[in-house]
């Protein structure tokens, strides 16, 4: 998967996503530290990126635009630990990565993950 960690996700998990094959960028490697979500949104989709963050901001401008990209994974409340973000991320990342190239947000927890759609249609 080609992914984009967002600030509020430990760049110390970039390591291990790229052992295991990843194309990965922290917004630290590309000078965005503090940047607004829509310029690290922007950069995700020009560069063709998953947005990977713990900000469930990111989901609500993707939904409010009505945009179908780029797709963002979500870790929330109870799923933050930077060990545990790689892990989930390496042992799910084929069945993820269909429904990011389609568009989604997808939504992880300790215990479920769930995966939404951007564009709903046939």
């Amino acid at each position: 998967m080609r992914l984009l960690l967002d600030e509020s996700i430990s760049h110390r998990i970039a390591e291990a996503l790229e052992a295991a094959g990843h194309d990965v960028v922290h917004v630290r490697d590309r000078s965005l530290l503090g940047a607004s979500d829509d310029r690290v949104l922007a950069l995700a989709a020009q560069e063709g990126r998953t947005l990977v963050a713990v900000d469930t901001d990111f989901g609500t401008l993707l939904a409010l635009s009505g945009a179908i990209g780029p797709s963002v994974i979500v870790f929330r409340r109870d799923a933050h630990r930077p060990e545990a973000q790689a892990a989930f991320l390496i042992e799910h990342a084929a069945e993820l990565e269909e429904p990011c190239e389609r568009g989604c947000i997808v939504s992880v927890t300790a215990d479920l993950m769930r995966i939404r759609a951007l564009l709903i249609g046939p």
